[in-house]
């Protein structure tokens, strides 16, 4: 008899985006034999010399159902599974959960794991600070431990909210493109549970009898996600019926698809448009597609100086005007000290 159809679900997620780590390490996949119950022979294992994948757990759901996939799926693909749990610091008696969750994956099989500790800061909101220093901890236990990937617990849930926060942000295209499947430097993170849904992750621990921990933030009012979850997401699905968080899903894939078109395009486009001296040319910016130019100006604000995380489409709307309704008005200051004007039919973005 094979697994739970939850767990079939979640161990195929893994095996698929293993299988592309493996391919684009250009490593063959090494597969020791299975018995008939469909476990891994007495003591199969990869390599010391194997690729290295690590899972980020929280301790919730998603992340213990992840976590296990890896711990059963990385043996019989001659890869490694390691983990780690990131200690924010934000709730009393952290620490003592952050070592609980190292012993649970330990116990899954995972070696080696690790508990790290960050402080979050204030920029850009609660969430996005931890998120920062999540990722910046996450970053270094794989640098630290040689890691090919670190593999994040985002479900189709997940992705539909962010994609609702997009919305509700008017940055565009880009913006509803959701979580990519494949991100971070050298395509380090995977998210092998866009497709999963979050009961599909809980199912799986629960009749794996995992432990799970359920994070009063994500019940907290006070946070913005946690509003959409529990009182956005179930509204918008009372007035429009089931199916809207699979449609916000397919949105978040249609949307990245055409993103990454524009932005291809828009990279060809710009060498075009830029003098001898490397600045931008206003009159061969005003002979493109709003849609391309945007994306030279957004990239060019970045350059210079521009955090991502505060440049909003709104800015890039008064850039653009410096191009398509120009009628002598003054500079436009953009976060991070970066300054935007227009001098001689050429538009000159940089610090202060």
């Amino acid at each position: 008899m094979g697994p739970h159809p939850a767990v079939a679900a979640i161990r195929l997620a893994v095996r698929r985006v293993l299988h592309d780590i493996l391919t684009e390490l250009n490593t063959p996949a090494g597969v020791p034999a299975t018995t008939a119950a469909g476990r891994p022979p007495e003591g199969a294992s990869a390599l010391p010399d194997s690729p290295l994948v690590l899972v980020a757990c929280s301790g919730g759901a998603d992340s213990m159902a992840l976590a296990s996939a890896l711990a059963f799926e990385a043996p019989r693909l001659g890869i490694r599974a390691g983990g780690v749990t990131v200690d924010h610091g934000l709730q009393h008696g952290s620490d003592l959960r952050a070592e609980e969750v190292v012993l649970r994956l330990r116990a899954l099989g995972l070696d080696p794991v690790e508990a790290t500790a960050v402080t979050v800061g204030r920029e850009g909101g609660p969430e996005a600070a931890a998120r920062d220093a999540r990722y910046a901890a996450l970053d270094a236990a794989a640098a630290r431990h040689g890691a090919a990937a670190v593999l994040l617990g985002h479900t189709r849930d997940d992705q539909a909210e962010t994609v609702l926060l997009g919305l509700a942000r008017g940055s565009g295209i880009r913006s509803l493109s959701g979580m990519a499947a494949v991100s971070g430097a050298g395509g380090r993170y995977r998210r092998p549970f866009l497709q999963v849904d979050r009961q599909t992750a809980r199912k799986a621990c629960m009749v794996q009898s995992l432990p799970v921990w359920d994070d009063p933030h994500n019940a907290d009012p006070a946070y913005t996600r946690s509003r959409l979850r529990h009182e956005g997401l179930p509204a918008l699905e009372k007035a429009l019926g089931k199916g809207v968080v699979e449609a916000l899903a397919r949105t978040a894939q249609l949307s990245r698809d055409d993103a990454d078109a524009l932005d291809t395009w828009a990279r060809q486009a710009e060498a075009g448009v830029r003098d001898a001296t490397g600045g931008l040319e206003c009159a061969k910016l005003y002979a493109l597609p709003p849609a391309v130019r945007r994306r030279i100006l957004r990239r060019a604000a970045l350059e210079a100086g521009a955090p991502g995380g505060a440049l909003f489409a709104r800015h890039i709307e008064e850039v653009d005007r410096l191009i398509t309704g120009w009628r002598g008005q003054g500079a436009i200051n953009l976060p991070g000290k970066v300054v935007a004007r227009r001098q001689g039919g050429r538009l000159v973005i940089r610090q202060g």
